[in-house]
């Protein structure tokens, strides 16, 4: 089977694009047998017919309770923290607020594209504006832009995050000089120093003052409730840290060492989904992943039926990895 979304190269751009994916991914790809299709499922696994139509529906109601309880998190743990204003209570406040920055960011997920709401207005100005805008967003839709690029051809010449999920497996020295990057902050650093680079730019300049115009919001939130300091011990620094070394640990274990591929079994992996993961790292279904690359526009909540559909039809196989932590430990090559 062919392998690469475009096999006739053409470009000195998609030349060495070919050789980066043939010499940077691929290690822990597997080889899965052929799926024929089912009677709901098409050969490359996406859902037929009014088997798809169900998955694609967005339960609007149960999105609008989702969306609050979402937000309230991270406002209750401002709140306790500035109630009990001990510093006990701060630490506490400072290892939760990564776990609800993360809620909202994979509610944010779920608006680019399009199936937090069944209405686009609706669901642009909640998950993209607001959400997207006070989570260390601009509010607007590149990310959006980005990751459908993401989505169209992964590990393609427009994969915005390639870097991010090659060379595995690496060395364990490899794996912690990551990790340290993400709990130090050099990672965020990376992601918010660009753009007050490019602020000569007209277009990355509205964007920066978008995103310095939602972080004044949050801080000016903390300043009414007497603490403004708290702003950046239990807001900023979460993010800069412990969010980063969790977005990179999901990232890795979706794509990590997978390739360029047609087949989607080859370009994402399933991990078993305990109660604990989908608790801290993977909330709102996201750790259903080759659901949600097969099948882009089913929302979260029915993730698992379409995995469950591709379990039960024979495209998975034996393809599930037992738990996260045995696939982190696979990845390093000791």
């Amino acid at each position: 089977m062919e392998d690469h979304h475009r096999p006739t190269v053409t470009t000195d751009a998609e030349t060495r694009h070919a050789s980066s994916v043939a010499s940077m991914t691929g290690r822990m790809a597997p080889t899965p047998s052929v799926f024929a299709g089912s009677a709901r499922l098409h050969p490359d696994g996406r859902p037929k017919g009014e088997f798809r139509d169900e998955l694609r529906s967005v339960p609007n109601t149960r999105n609008v309770l989702t969306v609050v309880v979402a937000t309230l998190l991270p406002v209750a743990v401002v709140a306790a923290s500035v109630t009990a204003a001990h510093p006990l209570c701060w630490l506490s406040a400072f290892l939760i607020m990564p776990i609800a920055q993360n809620r909202l960011f994979i509610l944010h997920h779920e608006a680019a594209h399009r199936v937090l709401f069944s209405r686009r207005r609706i669901n642009d100005l909640i998950g993209i504006h607001l959400i997207g805008w006070l989570t260390f967003g601009t509010g607007g839709h590149g990310y959006r832009v980005g990751h459908i690029h993401h989505h169209r051809d992964e590990f393609g010449p427009k994969e915005p995050d390639f870097l991010l999920y090659s060379q595995y497996p690496i060395t364990a020295s490899s794996m912690r000089r990551k990790h340290c990057r993400d709990l130090a902050g050099i990672s965020a650093f990376r992601i918010v120093w660009p753009r007050f680079q490019r602020l000569g730019q007209k277009s990355h300049r509205r964007t920066t003052y978008r995103f310095i115009g939602g972080q004044a919001l949050v801080f000016a939130a903390f300043w009414v409730f007497g603490h403004p300091w708290l702003y950046l011990l239990i807001w900023v620094l979460p993010w800069a840290t412990i969010y980063q070394f969790m977005n990179r640990l999901r990232a890795i274990a979706e794509h990590g060492g997978m390739t360029r591929s047609v087949d989607r079994r080859r370009t994402t992996r399933h991990v078993h989904q305990s109660p604990l993961s989908q608790l801290l790292m993977v909330p709102f279904s996201v750790g259903y992943h080759l659901a949600h690359h097969v099948d882009m526009r089913v929302p979260y909540r029915n993730l698992p039926h379409l995995h469950a559909a591709l379990v039960d039809d024979g495209y998975v196989g034996e393809l599930e990895w037992p738990s996260y932590r045995s696939l982190w430990r696979a990845m390093r090559s000791d």
